[in-house]
């Protein structure tokens, strides 16, 4: 169970962003001034607007690699590289999509960025039954949504 100061801190944080793994590995860690860590990561196709975005929280797609449920964990591959997610015994309907070769959505508080991204997830979905859709489109909608955020 969670403490009180945890789930006030989960109410207080952003929506999740869209992101890639070489985003996060190549992002710089900063503090909030409530003490939070963030990460500063360079938006895709930055033009006009302001080429960096601050993420805590983020939404992450990518193809399922190896399940470790002794240690909590599970290694997903998106199209830039590898991340680690934590936490997947206490994910609700998340345990169902955690075998090699599934196509999963992960939402996430960002733990470390570097030499690997570190996710502690917060939900995870099976997208399998579209993967070919989903992985085709899934840097489009990275973009697309970096580009509209403030």
């Amino acid at each position: 169970m969670m403490g009180a100061s945890v789930l006030c801190a989960e109410k207080t944080r952003s929506p999740p962003v869209k992101v890639l793994s070489s985003q996060l590995r190549d992002g710089k860690e900063c503090q909030t001034p409530g003490g939070r860590s963030e990460y500063v990561i360079r938006r895709l196709g930055a033009g006009e607007r302001s080429s960096s975005l601050q993420v805590s929280m983020v939404w992450m797609q990518g193809t399922v690699l190896e399940v470790q449920p002794d240690h909590n964990t599970v290694l997903v591959l998106d199209e830039t590289g590898n991340f680690l997610v934590g936490g997947i015994n206490s994910v609700p309907k998340g345990k169902p999509c955690l075998s090699p070769g599934k196509y999963v959505m992960v939402m996430g508080v960002i733990q470390s960025h570097n030499p690997e991204p570190v996710l502690r997830a917060v939900k995870m979905a099976d997208l399998s039954e579209n993967a070919m859709i989903h992985r085709k489109n899934w840097i489009y909608e990275v973009e697309d949504l970096q580009q509209i955020l403030p």
